[in-house]
């Protein structure tokens, strides 16, 4: 089974750099190694001389400013597919692959089951970085999804815990999910969506042991108020195609900040005037 590897980047070519070395320690290494650059046309220097050879395919950023993530995952897999990749592994930039991690999606893999390993959020590096070998003792996997042992596969997961972190899927299921949609653009909304498209689609969610991967640290806000107006863009999309609103903690919490509000008589949500 050829298995292709796609990962988003924008900036952070630490956390890419890092990824690339996890890949080449793996017990399986990647047939293919794909890095879409949303607008940031350096990225592929950070890994030219690496292994595996990553082969960057650039996406631009949206009208305004904003990166096109769904796009972005959407054209990784068409340059996955054409090229030959039977099997697909999405991993975010930041994510770094635990050393059994391709090998453990490959020997999983099938048709219509939408692969998520573990991620465990890694506390910040001292000062000479990370060293792969350390990894797996810096921190436990995240108790907010489930956590397989090692040898074996949760099926019948909850679609709405599906998250885009460390995800895999055959070529056969992208097609009958028919990826992302690219009407989402900023951050927030687009993997929850795609995840109730494979519930529509009969596509189940299996939790995969022995395959973690790594979430080096980064500075974030919690709220991310940086983000609230594509959370409510998005989030207002997502209530069109599907009824009901995603990243609701994350608008309570604006909400208790006074920024939005939630209008009930039309279930809307909306910054507060």
């Amino acid at each position: 089974m050829k298995l292709a590897v796609i990962t988003l980047v924008a900036g952070r070519h630490r956390h890419l750099r890092l990824q690339q070395a996890g890949l080449a320690a793996g017990t399986r290494a990647p047939d293919h190694y794909i890095v879409v650059t949303m607008g940031d046309e350096a990225a592929g220097a950070a890994v030219a001389d690496g292994r595996p050879a990553a082969k960057t395919v650039p996406v631009a950023l949206d009208g305004q400013g904003r990166m096109p993530l769904a796009a972005a995952r959407n054209e990784g897999a068409r340059r996955a597919v054409a090229a030959g990749a039977e099997l697909l592994v999405f991993l975010d930039v930041d994510c770094v692959p635990g050393g059994n991690l391709l090998a453990r999606y490959a020997r999983t893999a099938a048709d219509g089951a939408l692969l998520c390993g573990t991620v465990a959020y890694l506390p910040p590096p001292p000062p000479d970085g990370y060293r792969l070998a350390d990894l797996p003792d810096l921190a436990p996997p995240h108790p907010g999804r489930p956590v397989p042992g090692d040898r074996e596969v949760l099926r019948g997961g909850e679609h709405r815990l599906f998250w885009s972190l460390s995800f895999a899927l055959t070529a056969r299921t992208w097609q009958d999910i028919g990826g992302f949609c690219e009407e989402y653009t900023g951050y927030g909304g687009e993997d929850t969506d795609f995840a109730l498209q494979a519930a529509a689609a009969g596509v189940d969610v299996w939790w995969v042991g022995g395959a973690p991967a790594y979430h080096q640290h980064h500075p974030v806000s919690r709220p991310p108020i940086e983000h609230l107006d594509d959370i409510l863009r998005n989030g207002a999309l997502f209530r069109s195609r599907w009824g009901t609103w995603p990243m609701e903690g994350w608008l309570r919490e604006f909400a208790a900040r006074g920024l939005v509000r939630h209008d009930r008589t039309t279930d809307t949500w909306c910054r507060a005037t």
